[in-house]
């Protein structure tokens, strides 16, 4: 008897559920590209937080002469119209453009939980009021709106990023209200509201942490469009001339794309390169937050 229970012990530990961070982490690692590039982006991050310690040339200085081809003269990406060391600029800019990513992408994040979680949870005359706000938004040209805003206080970063983090929030608002219409009626919450919980209670704590999933995919998709956004002001020349990002390296350079197109490729294959990673990163959570592929 002894015998015939042990493979039936083995069974069921096999059997035995793993802990959900565990299998969100299987999930993410299953999805190769997802994998690949969280590693390439792990590498950026790195590059633009320690670069700058390891080759300390200012951006902004003339350091050679104007146009000076990759790979020549020991400058690894070249000099741009004004004699400027490319890769100093690579390196430093980056810090500045995944900042406005990472900061624009949070703001416009806590700005459509406020509406959604409001707008899903109370229903009725105050659901109205704010989509109906986020349709307003949600039709508004926002690159010609955020144009706008810069225009009327200053092209300056901080000016940028909450012009960025104002006209990208309405999907977060829909995606939050519509978790937020799903939860609100299922036993558990019942249960909570049963016991006396207040309605601040039921928001931030029982139906929000649930609501997280599809809204952190989202998030982390809108830091990759908050960088193409910036880059996208600053080729049209609404950034901060002062700070050097990697918008602002292609809008400085803009006139000279024919006759050194590099000083333009370089920043904009960095851009490429960190929004691909981030939109692939994207899709390898949406794999291991989303319950019904994971149950696949």
């Amino acid at each position: 008897m002894s015998e015939n229970k042990i493979p039936q012990i083995n069974e069921e530990l096999q059997l035995k559920p793993q802990h959900p961070i565990h299998e969100m982490l299987k999930m993410f690692v299953g999805n190769h590209a997802a994998a690949v590039a969280c590693l390439v982006l792990t590498l950026i991050v790195i590059a633009t937080i320690f670069g700058p310690l390891f080759y300390p040339t200012d951006p902004f200085e003339m350091v050679w002469a104007p146009f000076t081809a990759p790979g020549q003269d020991g400058f690894i990406l070249g000099t741009d119209y004004l004699g400027r060391d490319l890769l100093a600029g690579l390196l430093n800019g980056g810090r500045v453009s995944l900042t406005i990513g990472l900061v624009a992408a949070l703001m416009s994040v806590f700005i459509g939980i406020t509406f959604g979680a409001l707008a899903g949870f109370y229903r009725g005359l105050v659901e109205e009021v704010l989509m109906r706000i986020t349709e307003f938004f949600q039709v508004l040209p926002t690159l010609l709106f955020s144009m706008v805003i810069v225009a009327l206080f200053g092209a300056s970063l901080t000016v940028v990023t909450i012009a960025i983090g104002v006209v990208s929030w309405t999907a977060v608002a829909r995606i939050t209200r519509s978790e937020f219409l799903r939860i609100r009626e299922l036993e558990y919450v019942t249960a909570s509201r049963s016991a006396g919980a207040s309605n601040l209670v039921l928001i931030v704590k029982v139906i929000l942490p649930n609501a997280l999933p599809p809204i952190i995919v989202q998030a982390a998709l809108m830091v990759g469009s908050a960088i193409l956004f910036e880059a996208g002001l600053a080729f049209l020349g609404l950034s901060d001339p002062n700070v050097v990002s990697w918008g602002q390296i292609i809008g400085s350079n803009r006139p000279y794309i024919l006759d050194a197109g590099y000083t333009v490729t370089v920043p904009g294959l960095a851009i490429f390169i960190t929004v691909l990673s981030i939109s692939l990163i994207g899709d390898g959570l949406n794999d291991a937050l989303n319950p019904k592929l994971r149950q696949r």
